[in-house]
């Protein structure tokens, strides 16, 4: 078990974590926002290692089949987990029908990449896909500090928590729907050349193969 892969796994232990500092048997539940600061702190850690694992894995030169099952594995349980929990916990912020669109996202594009490496090929993270992350840890921490807070006065400067939250979790809303189709795109074109490939490779090696008769 090498260090990239063993913080995939930390991350792994943190959802069950999150979850039960978010549920009513927490028990500093209610206490002066203790349970949102907590849960937040703990999410953002989690977020951090989906970066980490992988930039020490491509340093180290530790990228292993596991970590390349775990990783993608882990970030998908951190997200269906968090909106799955929030449903729950701030319905006034994190809608049932959001939560389903973004966990379906995810799944779909595991899918699709579950095909892609079926037909020997791989579908890179494009730069919506990374600004779909970041705005889905922005849109979880607000969602959770949003239970407790509905604004932060520091000294005046006030920051507005839950609108921050509404606005981050739609935006992510927005970004997953159109980061799912740029992927689908970029996948169809790649499956479409793939199967002409092939098709132009099994047409060649009929008529490298057929017999010929005498007459020609």
């Amino acid at each position: 078990m090498n260090l990239p892969n063993s913080i995939t796994l930390s991350r792994i232990v943190m959802i069950p974590l999150l979850l039960w500092i978010l549920s009513p048997r927490f028990p500093l539940q209610g206490a002066s926002g203790v349970q949102e600061l907590l849960a937040s702190v703990l999410f953002i850690l989690a977020s951090i290692t989906d970066g980490v694992d992988g930039y020490l894995a491509r340093k180290r030169g530790q990228i292993t089949t596991m970590g390349i099952l775990l990783d993608p594995l882990a970030d998908k349980i951190m997200v269906t987990a968090a909106f799955i929990a929030l449903v729950a916990y701030n319905p006034s912020v994190v809608k049932v029908w959001i939560a389903v669109v973004i966990i379906g996202r995810e799944f779909l594009i595991s899918g699709l990449r579950s095909i892609a490496a079926s037909e020997g090929f791989t579908i890179q993270a494009s730069d919506l896909g990374k600004l779909k992350t970041v705005i889905q840890i922005v849109a979880v921490v607000s969602a959770i500090l949003a239970h407790q807070w509905y604004e932060w006065n520091f000294w005046g400067f006030i920051v507005p928590v839950k609108w921050t939250a509404v606005t981050a979790i739609y935006f992510a809303t927005l970004v997953s729907i159109i980061s799912a189709v740029d992927y689908f795109i970029g996948f169809w074109k790649r499956v479409d050349h793939a199967a002409a490939d092939r098709r132009k490779s099994f047409i060649m090696t009929r008529k490298g193969g057929r017999s010929i008769s005498p007459a020609e």
